[in-house]
């Protein structure tokens, strides 16, 4: 039983010691103290509780040092040393230390103007404050996708263009971002192809566009300047002018062929309609030659016509059809081209 506890009492012991080391970091702030930078050793049993990895402020604070980093608080002239209360307080708001000293550093080797407080904030915003510092000292190309405008004859011209930026520190918090930049330049082309007369002046002059967008300042309320805008090819493509005309001579000639059928439609309807009415008339004649017999027999019966009566009647009509038939209008031939 002694051995079991002293078994126990040296693992207790090795743990204990261990977790010493892990609230306590002794190594790290014997680090910080031969680097120069002043650190308490509680203020790093503060971070541990606090759950504030301290090796990562402390190897940020070293390198700071090391670089001979001074930041000021608001870009004024006013400059201080690196605290750790400093990128203790922004680690707790969800920000990237290390980036935020190495961009500090390439800021104050590149005498760029950078507050700690833009640096944090810019970091707090989302953005890689290191790499913007990058694109301040170096510009970045962009390209454009290819952007088709319509020039003024109808001839479409499919252009692409490269465009020079350089990060603007001032505005990268809340300023628009490279979407926002590639969008206008874009707008820029369709606008600068639209109001050249004819295609031909751009393929000649494409420098002429790249003069028009740069003027419209594109790069108002960015996080970028526009250094340059180069074209970098314009290729011809459709003929839009001609196929618009072809489309509206297509439905110009749809209109016509609807309106021709509609009166033929109409002529159709009314030559029904003549027909019906003939159709109507014959009917009434047919029905009053269908009375003169029985008024012939109405007046026999009544005394009213006698039979030489009856003959000169028959004289007179057969008189009538011989003239109808010589001039080629008897009744019956007249019934049959009506019909």
């Amino acid at each position: 039983m002694g051995s079991l506890s002293l078994i126990l009492l040296v693992l207790a012991g090795i743990i204990g010691f261990f977790i010493f080391l892990y609230f306590v970091p002794v190594n790290l702030w014997i680090t910080a103290i031969f680097s120069g930078v002043k650190v308490g050793l509680f203020e790093l049993v503060f971070m541990r509780i606090r759950k504030v990895p301290p090796s990562n402020i402390v190897n940020s604070l070293i390198t700071a040092t090391k670089a001979g980093l001074t930041v000021s608080e608001d870009g004024s002239a006013d400059r201080r040393t690196l605290r750790a209360s400093d990128l203790e307080t922004h680690y707790l708001a969800g920000g990237n230390v290390p980036q935020v000293i190495k961009a500090l550093i390439s800021a104050d080797k590149a005498n760029i103007t950078l507050s700690f407080k833009q640096a944090t904030a810019i970091d707090l915003a989302g953005r890689d404050v290191f790499e913007a510092v990058q694109i301040s000292v170096n510009p970045k190309v962009i390209n454009t996708p290819s952007v088709a405008a319509v020039a003024a004859d109808g001839i479409q011209l499919v252009a692409k263009a490269r465009v020079t930026i350089r990060a603007n520190i001032q505005q990268l918090v809340g300023g628009a971002g490279e979407d926002t930049i590639l969008a206008r330049v874009g707008e820029g082309i369709v606008t600068s192809v639209g109001s050249a007369a004819t295609h031909k002046e751009v393929l000649e002059n494409p420098d002429k566009i790249s003069k028009l967008v740069l003027q419209r300042g594109l790069d108002a309320g960015t996080a970028f300047e526009i250094l340059s805008i180069d074209i970098a090819d314009v290729d011809v493509g459709a003929n839009i002018g001609a196929k618009l005309q072809t489309d509206q001579a297509s439905a110009d000639l749809k209109v016509a062929e609807a309106k021709a059928e509609e009166r033929r439609a109409m002529a159709v309807a009314e030559e029904q309609e003549m027909v019906a009415k003939a159709q109507e008339a014959r009917a009434k004649v047919i029905e009053a030659e269908a009375e003169v017999p029985k008024a012939l027999a109405e007046a026999f019966r009544g005394g009213n016509l006698g039979v030489m009566d009856y003959y000169k009647f028959q004289n007179i009509q057969a008189d009538t059809d011989m003239r109808e038939s010589i001039a080629g209008t008897s009744k019956k031939g007249s019934t049959k081209k009506k019909d």
